[in-house]
């Protein structure tokens, strides 16, 4: 059978591209190297048969908030969405917490208490955002550039202050945390949410992502799929058979088959041949440009942007089955969902600026998820399904270890080494977490490969967020920030192309308005009178 157009992965990114496709008529074919769909939207029963664990990504701000996935309208294929009682927080100094909230005043009360003045102070950020929020979030996921994003998103910005907003946003977070707030509570919040990205908090655009994260928690909060990650990514595929769309799984796509500059099809690596003129690849770069795609059938500037390609850090992230809840000091009485560790923003600073030289942190900045907190179907009562990530260098990429004990493979033992370096980390703000472990999981980067061929070396963004790769240089500056790659019926839909990583769908959104425009401009071209 010939289709209209093959989708090389079933990530979140491949499976919104073919739903938009299906939904114009096209006929669709997903091929999925791995037995399940859903890339870095997974979950398992592997470590204990009574929990639930998310095997990569586990909140979902980003999702909800997605111009690409709202029309979707996944809840009418089962989706639903938990919260935790609270979103985030952020232990620090004597046993005290920074809390974000979904309530703006229940955040302000609290940095408030904190230390005066703080409080009012957020909540002039919550205005601010209020104005620009939408409209920047449309910006920087729509297809660039975003014309008309940008056109609703300049006058938002001179309402908000003008240049003066424009310059807090792209002040890095370390400065703008101490420049907006007094304690350091709110830095505290604000700098946590930069670093899930791999920006190095000292830099430019580490400002505006830190507050884009923060202002999502507290607007739409950081969802979880009822009963687990793969129910996003059911919803998705319940969505795309309705609409005639085909999925195959556990068949990997060895080679993209391009004669005379187009598209003819894909060749599996078991030998099949699927015949197709466009092609949306929800692939790393990487692989896309370093495999699938001869060099030779590739333009000049993309093979020549490649050799300058950055990925991002490595993962190293830890699983554990939970006999109670996590005993952290003096918890808050409304739990968070997501707790980040690190003692300061300037430890944080340091963890992370670490990593981005080639050391191992010896204490590493953990981003940990209480998701029976958030969703109480994922483990028994009383028990906790938890998990805790991290970002180390890429494997072959490490200089050292400032703790002296991981020799930068990243093999079984490293792994488990660093592991016991994260869980004492967390022993320390909670006193018994090691008793209360049933079970333990450690995923480091090559484990996190192994099972989804896009987290090259554990890089969970599909290539370094920071501002020399990102926008119109992503994923390289031939490409002018789209997913037409130069080679006719040929597209990017990974987290490598704009804008990025985060389970948000806009790539793969992005390359399938990409062949829709093509197709009718094509069409318009070859139309009676057309030259006329």
């Amino acid at each position: 059978m010939t289709y209209d157009a093959v989708v090389v992965g079933a990530g979140p990114n491949g499976l919104v591209a073919a739903n938009v496709l299906a939904d114009a008529g096209r006929r669709v074919l997903v091929l999925e190297a791995q037995p399940t769909a859903g890339g870095a939207v997974r979950s398992d029963r592997e470590l204990h048969p009574d929990f639930v664990h998310d095997t990569f990504s586990a909140f979902y701000p980003l999702a909800v908030a997605s111009h690409a996935m709202l029309p979707l309208r996944l809840e009418e294929h089962g989706l639903q969405w938990e919260h935790a009682p609270a979103v985030l927080g952020h232990p620090f100094g004597d046993g005290q917490w920074a809390v974000l909230h979904r309530d703006r005043d229940l955040t302000a009360a609290g940095l408030d208490a904190l230390h005066p003045g703080d409080g009012e102070a957020w909540l002039g950020l919550c205005r601010t955002w209020d104005r620009i929020g939408d409209p920047l979030v449309e910006a920087l996921t729509s297809p660039f550039p975003p014309v008309r994003a940008g056109a609703r998103l300049v006058p938002a910005m001179v309402r908000a202050g003008g240049l003066d907003t424009v310059k807090q946003l792209a002040t890095p977070v370390a400065s703008l945390g101490r420049r907006m707030f007094a304690g350091p509570a709110a830095p505290l919040l604000l700098a946590g949410n930069a670093g899930h990205a791999d920006f190095p908090l000292t830099s430019p655009g580490s400002g505006v992502f830190g507050v884009l994260m923060t202002m999502l928690g507290q607007t739409v909060g950081f969802p979880v799929p009822r009963g687990g990650a793969q129910q996003l990514t059911d919803a998705l595929v319940s969505r795309l058979l309705s609409r005639g769309g085909e999925l195959r799984t556990g068949v990997e796509v060895d080679a993209v088959d391009v004669r005379d500059g187009r598209v003819r099809g894909v060749r599996t690596r078991d030998g099949e041949a699927v015949a197709c003129t466009t092609v949306l690849a929800d692939v790393s770069a990487t692989h896309l440009f370093g495999g699938l795609v001869p060099a030779s059938e590739l333009p000049a500037g993309v093979v020549r942007g490649m050799r300058d390609f950055e990925l991002d850090p490595g993962t190293v992230k830890v699983d554990w089955a939970l006999s109670g809840p996590v005993p952290w000091r003096n918890r808050p009485d409304a739990v968070p969902g997501t707790v980040h560790v690190a003692d300061s923003v300037e430890e944080m600073t340091q963890a992370l600026a670490q990593v981005g030289s080639g050391v191992v942190p010896d204490r590493p900045f953990l981003l940990t998820g209480q998701m029976t907190t958030s969703d109480a179907t994922r483990s028994p009562a009383g028990t906790e399904s938890f998990w805790a990530y991290t970002h180390v260098p890429q494997p072959g990429a490490t200089r050292a270890d400032a703790a002296g004990e991981v020799s930068g493979a990243w093999d079984h033992d490293d792994c488990e080494r660093f592991a016991d370096r994260m869980q004492a980390r967390l022993e320390a703000l909670a006193p018994g977490f090691g008793d209360r472990v049933l079970a333990r999981r450690v995923l480091g980067p090559h484990q996190l490969e192994s099972r989804n061929a896009n987290l090259v070396g554990g890089a969970v963004n599909g290539g370094t967020s920071q501002l020399h790769q990102e926008l119109f240089f992503r994923p390289v500056p031939s490409m002018r920030g789209r997913p037409a790659t130069g080679v006719d019926g040929l597209y990017l839909a990974s987290a490598s192309a704009h804008p990025g990583g985060g389970v948000h769908g806009s790539a793969g959104a992005n390359a399938a308005h990409a062949v829709l425009w093509h197709d009718r401009t094509r069409l318009r071209r070859l139309a009676p009178g057309a030259r006329r």
